[in-house]
């Protein structure tokens, strides 16, 4: 009876010892499935933001309308391509597979640390091409400002050379012509006119060279011919070469002088209002009609 009291006592112990193990195997179970829950419900919501995270990246736009073509532009791509197999394997990579979700979380950081530098240097070119384009556009507006300077000197130039030209041109006035018979008398019978003289004053002018010169005179018949004795008799006025009647070298030293040529006639006069021009300097310096009949 004692034997079978112990016996009964020590399944007894064993019994309870039993129950505590399995409570405390039961309770460890239960917090260890908690656990586990938690734990793969971090790993989701690291998944999902890891996810979120390569969308941003595969997607990522912003500089490929302002440096077409370029070098970085095309690694940047290739970066972007990377991202999209990445993010592709992410959503199909389990919440249970914590050690691949890891990897790709760091491959993800040296990815985005690679695409930033390309970033910072796309800003940085954008930043050098923005300035060099205002440095060219100043360039431009300076040469567009420098040429319209020079033109505006250029014409005035032009203006100033022009007035010291009128300035310096020469005048004559007082233009009387006379007509001669042969004794070199004075006659008014268009029939006896031998000599046609032309008297006139070269004017003062301290602002033109001075030196020998040419006078040029040109007589214009009532039917618009030069009277003329040689077809090589011809001088320079405004680019082209046009016919004289007759001319003569002077000496002028800027003070006033008188000059006088003559027209020896050989062809028939016709009666009507004849005109001299008078050229000196390749400038028309004065002008007179007359009539004969």
């Amino acid at each position: 009876m004692k034997k079978e009291s112990i016996i009964i006592t020590i399944a007894s112990v064993v019994i309870a010892l039993l129950i505590i193990a399995l409570f405390i195997v039961f309770r460890n179970a239960k917090n260890t499935e908690k656990e586990m829950q938690e734990m793969v419900e971090q790993i989701n919501y690291e998944k999902e933001a890891l996810e979120e995270e390569y969308s941003d990246l595969a997607f990522f736009e912003g500089f490929n309308h302002t440096l077409q073509n370029d070098s970085i532009l095309k690694l940047l791509d290739t970066e972007k391509q990377r991202v999209q197999l990445l993010l592709e394997e992410l959503r199909q990579t389990k919440a249970t597979n914590a050690r691949r979700i890891s990897e790709l979380k760091k491959e993800l950081a040296s990815v985005r640390k690679i695409m930033i530098s390309y970033v910072n240097q796309i800003d940085s070119l954008n930043k050098i091409n923005t300035h060099l384009m205002r440095e060219n556009t100043d360039i431009k507006n300076r040469y567009t400002e420098a040429t319209q300077t020079v033109a505006t000197l250029s014409q005035e130039k032009e203006d100033l050379t022009e007035k010291v030209k009128l300035a310096s041109m020469l005048e004559v006035r007082d233009i009387v012509v006379t007509t001669l018979n042969e004794r070199e008398r004075a006659t008014s019978r268009l029939r006896k006119i031998a000599l046609i003289k032309f008297d006139f004053v070269v004017l003062k002018n301290i602002t033109t060279p001075t030196g020998n010169k040419i006078v040029y005179l040109r007589i214009i018949t009532p039917d618009e011919r030069i009277l003329n004795k040689r077809e090589t008799d011809v001088f320079e006025f405004e680019g082209s070469n046009i016919k004289f009647s007759c001319k003569k070298q002077f000496e002028y030293m800027g003070e006033e002088v008188a000059e006088t040529l003559y027209w020896s006639v050989e062809e028939v006069l016709i009666e009507g209002t004849y005109r001299v021009d008078i050229f000196i300097d390749g400038n028309l310096v004065g002008s007179q009609t007359f009539v004969l009949k």
